[in-house]
């Protein structure tokens, strides 16, 4: 992918974040701080602002700087999460990856994420989409596969009990909403899934 294709690729992922924000904020004010889609819509803004500069980087640089960008400017619980996923996914990867490269990276940044929130699948977190993603992924599901595994996923975190984070603090009543984290990790996903999808028919 040359730089052009790179810009097209994250700022799909960008604004798959941005776009959602109200809703993301939505989901979060019935289980969480209320602040999870303002807080990756500024995180993703600075990624924006400097689109370009970013872009011409190799890829492992390319994503360490997405990464440390959210870290800096995301609260919450999300920024460190969020940009642990991206930072990992940096250091993973080679400058000319290949598909297996990008598996490779793509479960080590899943596996920082588990180290990082010291959780699991299953408790109710972006987690819930990271995994069954990957798995789809490394199972060589093509881009519209492994975003309707996100998207069907984040739906299916509705009737779990939160085990971690502040929603873990309502215990039952967390049951019967959608985990925001999950919700803009499925997003993202699909996002990144399109762009790639498209710059292959290309």
């Amino acid at each position: 992918m040359d730089e052009a294709a790179k810009e097209r690729l994250l700022r799909a992922i960008a604004l798959a974040a941005i776009d959602h924000a109200d809703e993301l904020t939505a989901l979060d004010q019935a289980i969480g701080d209320g602040d999870h889609g303002l807080n990756l819509k500024r995180g993703f803004e600075a990624v924006l602002a400097d689109l370009s500069v970013i872009a011409a980087k190799p890829w492992p640089d390319l994503f360490k700087t997405v990464g440390t960008t959210m870290v800096l400017k995301v609260g919450g619980a999300s920024g460190p999460l969020v940009g642990t996923f991206f930072l990992e996914l940096g250091k993973a990867l080679p400058p000319d990856p290949a598909k297996a490269d990008l598996v490779a990276a793509v479960n080590k940044a899943v596996e920082g994420v588990k180290a990082r929130g010291r959780s699991e699948a299953g408790q109710k977190t972006m987690l819930d989409v990271l995994v069954p993603a990957q798995a789809a992924f490394a199972a060589g599901a093509d881009g519209a596969r492994v975003k309707a595994v996100a998207l069907g996923a984040a739906q299916d975190t509705a009737p779990m009990q939160a085990q971690r984070g502040r929603a873990s603090f309502l215990g039952q009543r967390s049951i019967g909403y959608i985990d925001p984290g999950a919700r803009s990790s499925a997003l993202m996903i699909s996002a990144a899934a399109d762009a790639l999808s498209l710059e292959g028919k290309t």
